[in-house]
């Protein structure tokens, strides 16, 4: 008989992403950040290739991209309202761009470590939400990949794979959304 660890089954149950909007400072310290990135970097990985990276944005960094990012937005053809919410998304106290860096394998193919990218961005996301911060997976004009190469330091081959915004969860908690009808999205084969 499985022996569950229930928090974490409660947890999951309930986990909802915390807009950028809704975060308030601080975010975690670097210490506290560290292990965040450690919990992340548990995900699956095929082959142990670590096709990923972690590009870690605060302080003067965040408040030198928040009107380039809104620039960007406006270039792409976006709203003003639209661009400001791009900019807004950069004024919290933490971004971390997790990186798809492909290594070459003989076994796993490239689509697969890209998978294992986005697998650490779930587990980021989760390790800040259930260590007691604000947390969410955005992309954006700055998961481009112009824009990533040339403000983010990303090198050819290399994609965003997810921005994810942490910080401390504001006085006004982020409304619950309709979730799938499970009896519509499983197939049972047996």
């Amino acid at each position: 008989m499985p022996d569950p660890h229930q928090d974490a089954i409660d947890f999951l149950r309930t986990r909802r992403s915390y807009p950028p909007v809704l975060m308030t400072g601080p975010g975690p310290d670097d210490a506290q950040l560290r292990e965040l990135l450690t919990m992340a970097a548990r995900s699956p990985d095929h082959g142990k290739l670590e096709p990923w990276r972690f590009v870690v944005i605060r302080g003067e960094a965040l408040a030198r991209l928040a009107p380039v990012v809104e620039e960007a937005s406006l270039s792409a053809g976006n709203s003003r309202e639209k661009a400001a919410k791009h900019r807004a998304a950069f004024q919290v106290p933490v971004v971390v761009a997790v990186v798809s860096s492909p290594v070459d394998s003989d076994k796993v193919p490239r689509w697969e470590q890209f998978l294992s990218s986005g697998a650490v961005c779930l587990g980021l996301v989760n390790a800040a939400l259930a260590s007691g911060f604000a947390a969410s997976w955005l992309t954006g004009v700055a998961a481009q990949p112009e824009f990533a190469a040339k403000h983010l330091g990303l090198s050819e081959g290399e994609k965003i794979v997810g921005l994810i915004h942490i910080g401390s969860r504001g006085p006004t908690a982020p409304p619950d959304r309709p979730r799938p009808d499970m009896g519509s999205k499983i197939t049972v084969l047996e």
